[in-house]
Order: structure tokens, then C-alpha cells, then sequence
């Protein structure tokens, strides 16, 4: 018997549908035609223990227990789960083969290969144990994936990669959320301090853009435009670029603080005479956008919808798991399996079906090109959200439809020409002052026709080098600099994934990759709502905005804790553990020592930025575990204790 572990029930029961013949439902698992069976996990079976399962008295909350790092680290069912690992039990030890079917990511490889650990599952069957990597739900596509079996030990690194995660926010949410909690209550902060790897420094960016905000204070500058006109008749403008001249009255940034300098430029260029010093044309183009992953979608969604991104990941579940129109949204890439092109037309058939205000876009579709998405050697364990083959979507919500849209739309995008322009510099220098123009032309707008809108180009006269131009008038432009925007689910997931932008470490940020970031695609959109929950970051329209508890937690803390260096290069070190690239021990090792030290630093001296701020209400947490007495906590307690994120 070949027994297949799926993540959960809906991906077990699209497994069952691919397979051959009439299969039946039993209690905990499905029976296949041939034999097989089919069970599942719900979730993560296991958890991380309590600190009171490695000592009695770590239930109790006090300093001196601090750092709590477990020598031997324990496993325990989650509630309401002990018969559904019973079932697993029993059946691994029927089965003859096992199958590993756990969603194609970290934590989708880590939730099944820590149940046949714990299970106790003998060496034979584990050294079989194949993978199976799913995509899309819908029968042909799970066939296709049942008949590309592959060797679950090549995953291994995921696995561990994604354990090492879970036993670093296991110990940097435990140790800093006890320590600053018990500190907490010294300046009379009446409530949990939740401290997480990677929420800390999230929150820490918001803390520092609002600040920022409230620190701008405005300040007038000036440009000045010279209104051109060419023998022709034909009229544009230029814009003044100061020259080293004129630095005293400039600020940092380049911009002209005296008004006027501006006005004696502006006066001496008007009803002058200037010669085109420069005139460049260059002919460029630009490839369509790549399909989504997860991230990229919550930011156009935000931006073009105002969905936060956890509804967008809430939409792509139903789409993937009740309508099975997407593949496997959790991804964190934007390629696709070379193969998969030979099923555009199948797939562009189900989007026109499905999305009635992209059946032009079907229509002008060239499905014989082939953008740079589809690229082998970019795609891991799963590739692109892209529609999938099936060819109803009927009964979606709005928000649903709107996603759906969006990832049909941009995979449509592959089958269009590139962006062609034409990028137009002229230089004019009037009396000894020089001027420029730029102004971007379309020649063929290729893939931006789906976009749906016309952008009217800035066109530039023709003109050549010495040509004279007379200047009209010699206008000055006053403007006011702007503070930062505020953060939003768009650019705060942005922070999050591009987050060498802001690291301070310079020598970090160059090691840093693109793809590396804070958090898991599958998990940012949880640790922004979390922190809303949590009473440290405001939801407002679009803005996102940091309380007064939420202040005093980062000013709380050691610097290090709340700014994202230290996470960034943790995750860079888990992205190389799973690139067989980096060792668990060596990253714990050096996690253990650093967690000793910001315990010591966090235990010595109270947090007076909380002192005189007040606990939101049905936010204070667990007061009496604080003071290291009270009822034991219940999972769903438990959890805001770890802050695992």
C-alpha cells in the first residue's frame, strides 16, 4: 500500500480525484481504487513545546530563568489533533511506500517531514519516501504531477532550513517577549510585550517613517522654466540645472533655496536667444512584467483595488483551493517550467471563459512568443501563480474576481511584444545658464495596451545641435519639499521584500540578494494584521501608522532588535541552509549567543519609553503568566506569548 500525506484535506481530496477509478472517504484518510490511501495533515499537527515542558519552572514568568534555550528540542500535538496523528500512525506503519505531498515550499516540506519524525517512522521507508509537488489542484495537472515523482530527500535542506526558522522565532519570541513583559511591568505597563524576529523590525520601520513625518518641517525651493519656442512655432519647456556655481544656495538634495537667485535667472533668460547644445535620441524597449508571485500580486492589488494583503491572500486561497482557477499561490517565484508554455492555449482558453473584460486581450494574444518567464533554471519547488486550465470561475467574490484578473492579465502579458520607445534629451544653454528637456515617446506600446489606459507622451520638437531657440518667458516654479509617505500594505510588503534598502550595515546590504527579505511570502501579510491585532500598528484608509504602545516597545528595546539587519541576515543564512549552501549549527550557535547578550541588555534596565502608556483595551495579554503565576495558557494564548514572527 502506497500511502500519500497530504498538507490538508482539500489537496488529499484533489489527489483522489486524479486517480483512477471510484475512491471512498473513511474516517481520517480516503481509500483509493487501487489500493492506496490518502490521509492528511490540518495545518502543522506538531508544535514547539512549552518552556514548561523542559523544566516545571519556566511556567512561571521571572528573569533570572532567561535566556530558556531547550538542549533537546520537543515536539507536542497540537490540540484537538492527537486522533488525526493517531490515524497517521497507524497507517504509516501499513503502508509499504510513502509519498510526501506537503504544499512545494519551506514550511509545506518542514509540516510533513516532522510528523514522520516523530512518528518514529523506520529508516527503510524513510530513505523511499518520494515527493510529491503540486501546483494546481485541478485532475491533468495532478496527474502530470503523480507521473514526475521525485526523491523526498532532496528536499531535505528545505526541511531543515525551515525547522532552524521555527526554533529561532521559538526562541527569540519566548526569551525578549518574557523579558521586556516583566520589565514592562516595573514602569506600570499592564500588559503583553510581544517581541517577534521578524514583527519587531517590521514594526520598527513603521516607528521610523512616522517619526519622519512628524519631524519634516517644509521648506520652500525653486526651479525655473524656460518656455521655448523653435523657429517652427513649436513650444516646450526646460528646466534650469544649477551649476557648481550656485552650491551655497542649494540644498543637499541639489534644490535652490533662494528665491532670488531664481528670479535674476528667470529674468535674464526671458526674450533671450539659446542654442541646443545637445540633442539626444535613443531607442530603447522594455519586456513585459513577470507573472506574479505572491508579494508582487499583494502590491498591485493594494495599489490598484485597496485590498490589504491578507484579503489578497485570502482571495488566492479560495482561487486555488475552492475554484482551482490559480496554481499554488505561496510562491516566492515569478518563472515558469519551460514546458508549461505548451499549455498557453489551453490556459488562455479558461481565461477568456472566466474573465469576460480580458477576451480582447485573448484575442490579441501571440501565443508563438515567449518571454523571459519561462526559464528553468529560476523555478525551485514551485513555480509562478498563474490561471490555471480550468475554464469556470463562476461565483467568485469580488475580491477574487479582482485577483483573478490581475494574475490572468499579467500571464496574458507574456504573449505580447515588448514596450518599444524613445527616451529625448535636448541640453540649451541661455545666457551661460543650461537648460534641459526630457520627454519619453512610445513607438509601439506592446504589452502595455493591457494596462488598459493611454498615457499621452511629452513630445519634443526635432532640433539640432546649434539650433536657436527663443526663450519666451523665463518662469519661476515655487514649491515646497514633501515629508516621506506613510507606510501602506503596498509599500510596507516592499520594505519587507526588498529589505536592503534599509539596512544600515553597509557591508550586509551589499551580500544581500533581491529575493531575500523579511519573512515568508506565505507569512508577511499575517505579521502586518498581527501587529494591528496587537495594538501596535492603525489601520487608516490605505495608512498604516504606529500607536503609542507600539513606540514604546521599539524604543523599549536594544536597537538591534528593531532594526532589520540582524533578521535580514538570518534569513539570508536559512535561504542559504536551504541552498545546501549554510549549516543548522552554525546558525543556532551564533543565534544562542546573541539571544544571551539582548536578554542581558533588555533585563538591565526598566523600559521607560512604556512608563505612562496605556494598554488598549482587550489587548493586555496575559497579566497573571507575566507575574509568573495564573491558569495554563491555551494554545491560541500561548501562541501570543512565542510571537513567532
Amino acid at each position: 500500500m502506497k500511502l500519500y500525506i497530504a498538507e490538508k484535506p482539500s489537496l488529499a481530496r484533489a489527489i483522489a480525484a486524479a486517480m483512477p477509478g471510484q475512491s471512498s472517504r473513511d474516517d481520517g484518510f480516503i481509500r483509493c481504487a487501487n489500493g492506496d490511501v490518502i490521509s492528511w495533515c490540518v495545518g502543522h499537527l506538531l508544535e514547539q513545546a512549552e518552556p514548561e515542558a523542559y523544566d516545571p519552572r519556566y511556567k512561571q514568568w521571572r528573569l533570572e530563568h532567561l535566556p530558556i534555550i531547550p538542549e533537546q528540542w520537543q515536539l507536542v500535538p497540537r490540540p484537538k489533533m492527537k486522533t488525526q496523528l493517531g490515524v497517521l500512525r497507524r497507517l504509516s506503519k501499513q503502508a509499504t511506500e510513502l509519498v510526501h505531498a506537503g504544499d512545494p515550499d519551506r514550511e509545506g516540506q518542514l509540516l510533513v517531514d516532522e510528523v514522520i519524525d516523530y512518528l518514529g517512522v523506520g529508516v527503510e521507508k524513510r530513505q523511499t519516501m518520494k515527493r510529491l509537488l503540486i501546483a494546481d489542484l485541478n485532475p491533468s495537472a495532478v496527474r502530470q504531477s503523480l507521473a514526475r515523482l521525485r526523491e523526498n530527500r532532496e528536499f531535505l535542506p528545505l526541511s531543515v532550513s525551515a525547522l532552524a526558522r521555527s526554533r529561532a522565532d521559538w526562541l527569540f519570541g519566548i526569551n525578549l517577549t518574557r523579558a521586556l513583559t516583566l520589565q514592562g511591568r516595573r514602569v506600570g505597563f499592564d500588559g503583553l510585550l510581544s517581541v517577534g524576529r521578524v514583527q519587531t523590525p517590521v514594526l520598527g520601520l513603521v516607528v521610523a517613517r512616522d517619526r519622519e513625518i512628524e519631524a519634516f518641517t517644509p521648506k520652500p525651493y525653486y526651479e525655473v522654466a524656460a518656455h521655448l519656442e523653435t523657429p517652427q512655432g513649436e513650444r516646450f519647456t526646460a528646466l534650469w540645472q544649477p551649476s557648481e556655481a550656485c552650491a551655497n544656495w542649494q540644498d543637499e538634495e541639489g534644490r535652490v533655496l533662494s528665491e532670488a537667485l531664481a528670479k535674476n535667472v528667470a529674468q535674464r533668460i526671458s526674450g533671450r536667444t539659446g542654442l541646443v547644445e545637445s540633442a539626444q535620441r535613443k531607442e530603447g524597449s522594455q519586456p513585459p512584467p513577470l507573472p506574479y508571485n505572491l508579494s508582487s500580486l499583494q502590491m498591485d492589488a493594494s495599489k490598484r483595488f485597496g485590498l490589504s494583503a491578507q484579503q489578497v491572500l485570502d482571495a488566492c486561497q479560495a482561487l486555488y483551493e475552492k475554484h482551482r482557477v490559480i496554481t499554488y499561490p505561496r510562491s516566492d517565484c515569478r518563472y515558469l517550467p519551460a514546458e508549461h508554455h505548451s499549455e498557453a492555449t489551453q490556459v488562455v482558453s479558461a481565461i477568456r471563459r472566466c474573465a469576460d473584460e480580458l477576451k480582447p486581450a485573448c484575442d490579441g494574444a501571440d501565443l508563438r512568443l515567449r518571454s523571459s518567464a519561462w526559464n528553468d533554471s529560476k523555478v525551485g519547488a514551485h513555480h509562478a501563480i498563474i490561471p490555471t486550465r480550468k475554464a469556470s470561475a463562476s461565483g467568485l467574490s469580488k475580491s477574487e474576481a479582482q485577483v483573478y484578473e490581475l494574475i490572468a492579465r499579467q500571464y496574458l502579458m507574456q504573449f505580447y511584444p515588448r514596450w518599444a520607445f524613445a527616451d529625448v534629451k535636448l541640453e540649451i544653454r541661455i545666457e551661460g545658464g543650461l537648460f534641459m528637456a526630457k520627454a519619453r515617446q512610445t513607438l509601439e506600446p506592446g504589452w502595455k495596451v493591457l494596462l488598459g489606459k493611454k498615457e499621452e507622451d511629452a513630445r519634443l520638437p526635432r532640433v539640432q545641435v546649434n539650433d536657436a531657440l527663443l526663450c519666451r518667458e523665463g518662469e519661476v516654479l515655487s514649491k515646497m519639499t514633501q515629508p516621506p509617505k506613510a507606510f501602506t500594505d503596498a509599500s510596507l510588503l516592499a520594505a519587507m521584500t526588498g529589505i536592503a534598502r534599509f539596512v544600515t550595515d553597509t557591508a550586509l546590504r551589499k551580500v544581500l540578494r533581491e529575493t531575500d527579505g523579511l519573512g515568508t511570502e506565505a507569512t508577511r501579510a499575517g505579521i502586518i494584521e498581527l501587529l494591528i491585532r496587537r495594538g501596535y500598528l492603525r489601520r487608516q484608509g490605505k495608512v498604516l501608522s504606529s500607536s503609542e504602545a507600539g513606540r514604546g516597545l521599539i524604543d523599549a528595546l536594544p536597537a538591534q532588535v528593531t532594526l532589520p539587519d540582524m533578521t535580514a541576515h538570518w534569513e539570508s543564512a536559512l535561504d542559504a541552509m536551504a541552498r545546501r549552501e549554510g549549516r543548522y549549527d552554525a546558525f543556532m550557535g551564533q543565534l544562542s549567543e546573541r539571544l544571551t547578550a539582548l536578554v542581558e541588555q533588555v533585563a538591565a534596565k526598566p523600559p521607560e519609553a512604556l512608563r505612562g502608556v496605556k494598554v488598549e483595551p482587550g489587548r493586555r495579554g496575559r497579566r497573571s503568566a507575566a507575574k509568573g503565576g495564573g491558569k495554563r495558557r491555551t494554545s491560541r494564548k500561548r501562541k501570543s506569548e512565542r510571537a513567532t514572527t
